[in-house]
């Protein structure tokens, strides 16, 4: 029995409105997820349609929507940076709480999966936490706007072509990267983490994610997506990250188990009560 997609919208940080699409399970709902999309792209991106369908077969509700000025949301991109992604991520996270149930689980692909590990903090009911071809840093996206930087320091904004797609980059966006803490976000974050890689990621690169479980305190897991190209086009490979997340999840998911933020030692780092999870062909 197929679960089915409700069309939603509801205010931004700045009162401009989101659009969304929350995939619902055909049964009861087990708990709530956020899917946090990659840079410049959408809620009807490949990976993210499917990975959020497959969790609602699994009873995972799952909200996945337009951040601003991009896809349906209002606002304008021009006017965005990675600080309000994150409060669009807080947005999200309040329409649940208010309408639905609070998200347990919140998944970021590329740089959505950067803003998924900042907004945690964010969100006080987030259980674990999942991130996809992300990059370490957020700065990371500044290899795209390399061959803009030189007009963006003269004229303070300048357009960048993207997928086809033509979007207005201001100076303000990259002030904003500058003053990123990512480095704490990964430390701090308080919560079980998944990080999903490929190792033929030629958009993120690999390394990426031994910098991110580096620094990440337990319980903490990585999954080897590979063959899997960053935007995970091929259905297997959707299939196979959102069947690996929705089992990882499933320990932290239950409403009877402790919270995340109290599993904790007597030297204040999260317990290790995780079981590192590998491709069986792959590790790193």
């Amino acid at each position: 029995m197929a679960g089915r997609t409700t069309v939603v919208a509801f205010p931004g940080a700045h009162r401009q409105s989101l659009a969304g699409r929350l995939e619902q399970p055909p049964g009861e709902v087990r708990a709530y997820a956020l899917f946090a999309h990659c840079f410049t792209c959408s809620k009807d991106s490949v990976a993210t349609v499917r990975i959020a369908r497959a969790l609602a077969e699994q009873g995972i509700a799952t909200l996945r929507f337009d951040f601003t000025g991009l896809g349906e949301s209002g606002g304008e991109f021009s006017e965005t940076n990675f600080t309000s992604t994150v409060d669009d991520l807080a947005s999200a996270a309040d329409y649940l709480r208010s309408n639905h149930q609070a998200p347990a689980l919140l998944i970021g692909h590329s740089l959505g999966g950067a803003a998924a590990i900042a907004a945690a903090e964010r969100i006080p009911e987030i259980q674990a936490v999942a991130t996809i071809g992300a990059p370490a840093d957020p700065r990371h996206v500044q290899h795209l706007i390399a061959p803009i930087r030189d007009r963006i320091a003269s004229d303070g904004q300048a357009e960048l072509s993207l997928g086809g797609r033509t979007f207005l980059i201001r100076e303000q966006f990259l002030e904003d990267l500058a003053e990123q803490s990512q480095q704490r976000c990964i430390r701090e974050l308080g919560r079980p983490l998944l990080v999903m890689h490929s190792p033929q990621d030629e958009v993120v690169g690999i390394e990426n994610a031994g910098d991110i479980y580096q620094r990440a305190r337990h319980p903490k897991s990585f999954v080897s997506l590979d063959g899997a190209d960053h935007m995970l086009t091929r259905q297997d490979d959707t299939a196979y990250a959102a069947g690996i997340l929705a089992q990882w999840a499933s320990r932290y998911l239950d409403a009877t188990r402790q919270p995340a933020s109290s599993r904790t030692g007597a030297d204040g780092h999260s317990t290790p009560d995780d079981v590192m999870q590998r491709h069986p062909t792959t590790a790193t």
